[in-house]
């Protein structure tokens, strides 16, 4: 059986080494049969150059004008040769063991539409920080059980947990190239509806990179994201009442739309009023949302905009602090490995 690791990379200079690394261990040290694509989706800075560092045999790496990672991904599958899939995005990590642990599990169940998925963790700048922390999603499902759970209980995987096979991959289709975020939970509904149901591994890890708000998963003020992603949201209910149109279902999907209705809101918003109709059509409908206590006063005075903006911006420095804070760490423990290192010599 052979895996393909896929990798979209754009502007990833300072951060796609070490995924590299990572992967092009599997490849030297695994007993399973790997190649690697990396498409660089028309980079500016050297992420190019880097990639092209790595190239071998068994590693490809091809290049293209800037069209967003979804046309990246679909580029590299059309060239792949895999039995199984790996998405990868350019600045996560695998664990080692993570592709052969959920390829032992492929053996054992023996169904070529098992979906194969596995634990995941945020990290800044050291993964051996990260902590695992298991959600609803973490079992083996059903598809329609799993989109209950996402949608009703707002989680989600991360893309990298995905090992998928070559049959569930074609029968889902293309990446939507018309989605400019969520296009990776878009996607996997896609997928999950191919499949029989997830068979999680456990032992298999994924660290996934927290960045800035640069993120392509950032929508932040754009009215474009928000549109793209609403309509990412409508098509996950659509996906899930093709398998189920219950009432369980359409309170999840109310629940999906509520939870996510901050980040569309402000009176007279063209998607908050198609969020609303869609919730008229699930039988129910959407309250306004609201904010903690701290930012009440800002509301009242200054209107939602301004408060949801204070909201985010006060969380977008927390994280850069506790980013900034990890990474001092990062560099003086390099720094504490390198100078022990040498004076061992």
């Amino acid at each position: 059986m052979l895996v393909t690791i896929i990798i979209p990379a754009y502007n990833e200079a300072d951060r796609i080494v070490p995924s590299l690394e990572k992967a092009f261990q599997y490849l030297r040290q695994s007993p399973l049969q790997y190649e690697l694509i990396v498409v660089d989706d028309g980079s500016s800075d050297q992420t190019l150059e880097i990639a092209r560092s790595f190239a071998s045999r068994n590693v490809s790496v091809i290049t293209q004008n800037n069209q967003g990672a979804a046309a990246a991904r679909n580029r590299a599958f059309s060239l792949c040769q895999g039995d199984f899939i790996q998405w990868l995005d350019a600045d996560d990590l695998l664990s080692p063991n993570k592709i052969s642990t959920q390829m032992a599990r492929a053996d054992e169940a023996q169904q070529k539409r098992a979906l194969l998925s596995s634990a995941w963790a945020y990290f800044a700048y050291r993964p051996q920080r990260a902590r695992f922390l298991p959600t609803a999603l973490w079992n083996d499902l059903s598809p329609v059980e799993w989109l209950l759970r996402k949608m009703g209980q707002n989680l989600h995987m991360q893309t990298a947990t995905w090992l998928v096979t070559r049959d569930i991959t074609n029968a889902a289709g293309p990446w939507n190239t018309n989605l400019l975020g969520d296009d990776d939970g878009e996607y996997f509904c896609r997928i999950l509806l191919a499949s029989k149901g997830t068979v999680f591994v456990p032992d298999s890890k994924v660290y996934y990179r927290i960045t800035d708000g640069n993120r392509l998963s950032y929508i932040g003020q754009s009215q474009r994201k928000m549109a793209a992603h609403l309509l990412s949201m409508e098509l996950h209910i659509q996906y899930l009442r093709t398998l189920e149109d219950s009432q369980r279902v359409r309170r999840a999907c109310l629940t999906y739309l509520q939870n996510w209705l901050p980040e569309f809101y402000s009176e007279g918003c063209e998607c908050v009023q198609k969020a609303g109709k869609m919730a008229t059509a699930l039988g129910g409908r959407l309250d306004p949302p609201q904010l903690s206590w701290k930012y009440l006063w800002i509301q009242k005075s200054l209107g939602w905009t301004t408060a949801r903006q204070t909201q985010l911006q006060y969380n977008r420095i927390k994280t850069g602090i506790r980013r900034s804070l990890d990474k001092a760490m990062f560099f003086l423990e390099q720094r504490v490995v390198r100078k022990t290192g040498s004076s061992q010599h």
